[in-house]
């Protein structure tokens, strides 16, 4: 996956609490600390799709002293997002999270890490077509577990997709829970619950080029 676009760069945002991308991130870690409170006392498996510098899921498990139930993966392209995600892991002591140098848009880079428990699509959907968007929907029962939750992003830019997007997921086998979409910015988060029977993972399979 080759793109021209500085992904340590698009990351600086971060660091304005007020910027868009720090509302969007402080409400997929709501969703994530939910997720795991609403499981307790369960030994819990995460995948995280082009998860960046792992700032929505270091984030949360490295508040919590329930972190050691949980087993994670972030597959990450861009060699400086993987080695900040990597340093911020360890400085956090989460031995359970691994972060993967791979291209997320392709099957294989799921073995051994699937099915998961809890799927993170942020930041995916609103980079890749929109026929890659729903390819991807459709296969994600082979990423998921029995009652696997995921959590996804996309920018509401004309012509607004979420609605398709919504729609997709409950074709795929999945209920709603969740979906933001604030008045005065674009961006938007939704939580789905997988409701549907499990599938193998096609290791041969695509789900998605990133076009930017």
């Amino acid at each position: 996956m080759t793109t021209g676009t500085d992904w340590q760069a698009w990351h600086r945002p971060y660091a304005d609490e007020n910027s868009a991308l720090s509302r969007r991130l402080r409400l997929v870690r709501e969703h994530i600390g939910r997720w795991l409170d609403d499981r307790p006392d369960e030994r819990l498996t995460v995948v995280s799709a082009c998860a960046g510098q792992g700032h929505d899921l270091i984030g949360v498990l490295a508040a919590r002293d329930d972190a050691p139930r949980v087993r994670a993966t972030l597959l990450e392209y861009d060699p400086g997002n993987v080695a900040a995600a990597r340093a911020a892991a360890e400085e956090a002591g989460l031995a359970g999270v691994t972060v993967v140098r791979a291209d997320a848009g392709r099957l294989v880079s799921y073995v051994g890490a699937v099915p998961a428990d809890l799927v993170l699509m942020a930041g995916v959907f609103g980079n890749i077509s929109d026929d890659d968007v729903r390819r991807t929907i459709r296969a994600l029962p082979q990423l998921c577990a029995m009652n696997a939750t995921v959590i996804w992003t996309r920018t509401r830019r004309a012509p607004d997709l979420t609605p398709a997007v919504r729609r997709w997921f409950r074709e795929a086998g999945f209920v709603a829970e969740a979906f933001h979409a604030p008045d005065d910015v674009l961006f938007s988060v939704g939580v789905h619950r997988f409701v549907g029977p499990p599938r193998p993972l096609d290791e041969a399979g695509d789900l998605f080029t990133f076009i930017v």
